[in-house]
């Protein structure tokens, strides 16, 4: 190494080392004190901190007795309208009362319990971070002395994408749902970025790989370098917005966009949302107004407009097991037949895998909402069957007899009734 390049090393690591936070420029808040009196995403209770861009502002909320998460919230007092939580830092590992998140000299902005067990970081403890700030886009910077950014919320996706955040290859490939309103852990619905498009996976713990059950867009030639949300007026006059997923193709000039949605006012404070139940949708909040500011201006899975996908196509409109017609539960399959469908309708439970302990019992019509976006495998209907009998996993086997093709199922959870009645599933039952 030559002693200029040494010498050039040196200053730049000596001026990492040397720049600091200024000291009015730390903080650290303390989880304590009365909830807020508003209503709040998840009927959760919250307390705000100080940090505010608005609409956005920093918040310890919880779920469950003294499990708190540290949330971005969006949604103005004035508008008498629900808060909604965008972006999380510590999803399944919650802190107690009197937690604390301090940002100090060295850069790192620490969450941490009473007890000083660290939930979550920044990890830029002296990486030349000189201050912390909420833009008013929503997310939450680590800038360094040239206002470069260190650290960025929007590099870390929970289940929301913000206006002007992206999906890119690696780590910051993908939303992950939440597995239930009182829950804030991951769940069981991811939407990923691969390199020829968005697509949607359900993932159990009975599968032993995550099934695809939908897709947002696809791109034929190339890979994708990026996706990012972008709201952005369709005339000069800002009659309507287009609100739409914008794409990068990698090494090449080439790109484009998938409108969602096309709202006649601004809609710039929007985000899209993988929910608990696997469905993907657009929230556009409108300041301007008093109450009722929350609009759902996309639904991927709309019962009413189906243009996209219908309900049916959601792993658990039904819940652990139903057959679904027009985004509607119309029965509940069964041995003896189809009987009417409710919450407590299940697969009958098997003794034994054991290939002498059970049967199946056949369903004409159907298909599995895993059919849609995957091609099983091309074999004969009686193979299909012999490979779901000598899975233990398999709890039923989906064949088109048309196309000659198979799909094992490690979940059942919900059935599309079908015009086409070479569609067929096979269900295990318990011999009696």
């Amino acid at each position: 190494m030559s002693p200029l390049l040494s010498l050039f090393l040196f200053s730049l690591f000596a001026f990492v080392a040397q720049a600091q936070v200024p000291a009015n420029q730390t903080f650290k808040f303390v989880n304590e004190g009365e909830f807020g009196p508003y209503i709040v995403e998840y009927d959760g209770n919250y307390r705000m901190l100080s940090v505010f861009s608005s609409p956005f502002q920093l918040a310890f909320y919880n779920t469950t007795p003294n499990a708190f998460t540290l949330a971005l919230r969006m949604g103005l007092t004035r508008s008498e309208s629900l808060f909604r939580w965008v972006w999380e830092a510590n999803r399944g590992n919650p802190v107690g009362e009197n937690a604390t998140l301090a940002f100090g000299k060295d850069g790192n902005l620490v969450l941490a319990d009473a007890d000083g067990r660290v939930a979550w970081q920044t990890n830029t403890a002296n990486k030349g971070v000189v201050g912390f700030k909420l833009l008013p886009t929503g997310n939450v910077v680590l800038y360094d002395s040239k206002g470069n950014f260190v650290w960025q919320s929007f590099d870390h996706p929970t289940d929301t994408l913000l206006v002007g955040q992206s999906l890119r290859p690696g780590t910051i490939n993908k939303l992950v749902s939440r597995v239930s309103e009182t829950e804030n852990k991951d769940g069981p619905y991811s939407l990923v970025m691969e390199p020829k498009g968005i697509f949607l996976y359900y993932k159990s713990n009975n599968s032993p790989k995550s099934i695809l059950y939908s897709q947002l867009f696809t791109i034929e030639k190339g890979s994708l370098d990026h996706v990012t949300l972008n709201v952005a007026p369709d005339t000069d006059e800002g009659y309507a917005y287009d609100i739409s997923l914008e794409y990068q193709v990698a090494n090449s000039s080439s790109g484009g966009n998938a409108i969602l949605a096309r709202p006649k006012y601004n809609s710039t404070l929007t985000f899209l949302r993988l929910g608990i139940d696997g469905n993907v949708k657009l929230y556009t909040y409108y300041d301007k107004v008093d109450w009722r500011a929350w609009e759902v201006t996309f639904t991927l899975f709309d019962r009413d407009n189906s243009i996209w996908e219908t309900e049916c196509q959601l792993p658990e409109r039904c819940g652990n097991f139903g057959l679904c017609e027009d985004s509607q539960c119309v029965a509940c399959p069964s041995s003896k037949g189809l009987f009417g469908w409710s919450k407590a309708c299940e697969p009958e439970k098997l003794a034994s895998c054991a290939a002498n302990s059970f049967h199946y019992y056949k369903v004409e019509g159907v298909d599995h909402f895993m059919s849609k976006y995957t091609r099983g495998t091309a074999i004969k209907e009686t193979d299909c069957g012999k490979k779901c009998t000598s899975d233990c996993k398999c709890l039923g086997y989906f064949y088109n007899q048309d196309t000659s093709r198979c799909w094992i199922a490690y979940d059942l959870k919900t059935l599309t009734k079908v015009a086409n009645s070479t569609h067929v599933a096979y269900i295990k039952t318990p011999n009696q």
